[in-house]
This record gives C-alpha cells, structure tokens and sequence, in this order.
C-alpha cells in the first residue's frame, strides 16, 4: 500500500439530519454496487481497512464520513443499482443520498466511479445527468482497468471521455495503485477552487 493519509472516521448518517454541521468541505464518491468504490477509496488513501470491501452489492448502507488531515470530508456514499436489499431499505437510501446531493452546500466535487468493462450503466447515466444539472466539479474513474486489455482499455477511457464530454476521466486499477495520483491531484485542485 501507498503511504497513508491522515485519514479518520468521523460518523456513519441515515437520516438527512445528522449530516455534519461544520462547515468543511466534502469530496463525494458515488458509484453503482459493486464498481469497486471501495477498493479505489482504500488505495486512493492508502489505508487497507479504510472502507470495507464486499463480494455482496449493497454492503454500505448508509453515508460514511472520513476526515482527511483536517482539510476535507471524503464522503462515501452508498451504492446505487443492484443491491440484494429489501425495496424499502433501496428507497431510505435513494431518499438519504438524494437530500445529500441537492441539499449540501460543503459538497465540493464528486468522484463518479464507472466499471471500465461495461461503461455507465443506465443509473450510471441518470446519476450524471443529475450531476450535469447540479453543475458540480466532477471526475469520472474508469475502475477495474486491470481487467481489460491493453487495447481495450483505451477504446474504454476514449469512449467514456466521448459520452461526459468535458469531465476528465481516470483509468484506475485497485490492484496496479494506477490513478492513484491523479486522484488525489483532481481533489486538490477541486479544494483550491472551493469557496464554500
């Protein structure tokens, strides 16, 4: 693993009003069940047992806070799509993350996860849509990009980058650490444009 960051757990939230008060910054990370958010967030920060990683769909079920070195919240936000959860529980979390996005104003910019193999899946499509709309600092991250070929994987990054047309897109892989830096460059930038 990279060298870690000072990263800490600050509160998991299921309801809208327990979202933290403090007027911190916040670098959201969305993304389908399984498309590999949590892996991205582990390597992104170096820490192993950062976020918990699952062969089950669906594991986060509520928004997770991180403090990064006092200087920003890395939101981790539950998945959306196929989880193998109840409607109800879908519907609390479609409820919660909604009320997040379009309530929050420390919210500086949005890491967007997209498996590279696929391409953005119809909620994929819907969540940039609203994203686009919402006018927010965004960055596509292509992961699993260690599972495609070299050619295929960049027909995957060009096809992406055609699709969210001014948002830059990061070939990432969980396994090789590639994108971590860049990860990490788009949020620093991002933090030093925010004006809260």
């Amino acid at each position: 693993m990279p060298r870690p960051l000072p990263v800490s757990f600050v509160k998991g939230v299921v309801r809208p009003d327990d979202l933290p008060r403090a007027p911190v910054p916040e670098i959201a990370a969305s993304g389908r069940s399984n498309v590999g958010k949590s892996s991205m967030l582990n390597v992104v920060f170096g820490r192993k047992g950062l976020a918990k990683v699952s062969q089950t769909p669906g594991k986060t079920r509520e928004i997770n806070y991180f403090d990064v070195g006092g200087r920003y919240h890395l939101v981790d936000l539950p998945g959306y799509g196929y989880a193998r959860v109840p409607d109800a529980v879908k519907r609390k979390w479609g409820e919660l993350v909604r009320t997040y996005l379009e309530t929050r104003r420390q919210l500086a910019g949005v890491l967007q996860l997209v498996d590279a193999r696929h391409g953005p899946s119809a909620q994929d499509r819907e969540m940039l849509e609203w994203l686009r709309d919402q006018e927010l600092p965004v960055v596509i991250v292509a992961t699993k990009m260690d599972k495609l070929k070299k050619s295929a994987a960049a027909q995957s990054v060009r096809s992406l980058e055609r699709e969210v047309a001014g948002w830059p897109v990061i070939p990432f892989s969980a396994v090789t650490r590639d994108g971590r830096r860049a990860v990490l460059s788009w949020i620093d930038a991002v933090l030093e444009q925010w004006e809260g």
